[in-house]
């Protein structure tokens, strides 16, 4: 993360004070690191679909500032906010796609097996959801970590320096959290 957390810091705070100009340079010094999250992201999804990185990180930014007043007091928090955006969107999208009037119902095929990916489902991403949100229930900080490891990309020692612990600490909750919500979409 290339940007100084204090600086970001500092213009949270004045744009939470509708500061427009602080705003502005806001977008300008994170717009990068939160294209390339999108750009992660999106990297694990099928080539041809149709959201690219750069409409991402802009539907993010707008539902981030959507409301008057921006309520961010740290890089982390909005960071924190900037992935749950993107999460939500792509779990948006992934419900469009499983109803009935956008082919839910319709068995899709690939024709070339050189353009599988590993790209999850539509069912699969919406019971990653729902056992995402049961698991925030439990421990938030453990949903912190999927959330900054597996829709932000962000690596062990990045999703620690968010979250204020240990790259070991960040490395346990991950494991649990993949084994827990292995478990929980296996139900």
């Amino acid at each position: 993360m290339s940007t100084p957390p204090e600086r970001v810091s500092r213009l949270l705070a004045s744009a939470a004070g509708d500061d427009k100009l602080a705003a502005d340079e806001l977008m300008s010094l994170v717009y990068d690191e939160l294209r390339r999250l999108a750009a992660h992201h999106l990297g694990r999804l099928t080539p041809g679909q149709t959201l690219q990185p750069t409409a991402l990180v802009h539907e993010a930014y707008l539902k981030l500032v959507k409301g008057d007043t921006v309520e961010w007091a740290s890089k982390r928090c909005f960071f924190k906010a900037a992935a749950r955006s993107m999460r939500n969107i792509l779990v948006d999208r992934a419900r469009k796609k499983g109803r009935i009037k956008h082919g839910g119902a319709v068995q899709r095929v690939s024709v070339e097996p050189d353009r599988l990916t590993d790209e999850p489902r539509p069912e699969e991403l919406l019971a990653l959801e729902d056992a995402l949100l049961r698991l925030e229930k439990q421990d938030e900080r453990k949903g912190d970590v999927v959330m900054l490891r597996y829709y932000a990309g962000l690596t062990i020692d990045e999703s620690a320096k968010m979250l204020g612990v240990s790259a070991a600490t960040v490395e346990r909750d991950w494991n649990y959290a993949k084994a827990w919500l292995r478990r929980e979409m296996d139900r």
